[in-house]
């Protein structure tokens, strides 16, 4: 599963700067989470950083978003790799 940012967030800006995958950003209204990015910090964590860290604990598990730990191992493989990707400069 991907993490979610409930509407109890109180834009506190500590979770953004934890992810290690870049998945959070200030939505219109309160942060979200990017679920195509988010892997539950599997890869570079034990826990999700960014539930560590919220002060109001508004960021529960996405019930829309189901992923095993093998698919979040293999997204944040996915994403390690899309990093190593020098980019290509237009000419």
């Amino acid at each position: 599963m991907a993490l979610l940012i409930t509407d109890d967030c109180i834009n506190c800006d500590v979770c953004e700067p934890e992810c290690p995958n870049g998945a959070i950003y200030m939505g219109p209204l309160i942060y979200e989470i990017d679920p195509h990015k988010c892997t539950e910090c599997v890869g570079h964590f034990n826990e999700p950083q960014c539930q560590q860290v919220c002060p109001v604990s508004c960021i529960p598990l996405d019930p829309a978003w189901h992923e095993s730990k093998e698919q979040l191992q293999a997204k944040y493989e996915r994403l390690q790799a899309e990093l190593a990707v020098p980019a290509v400069k237009p000419q």
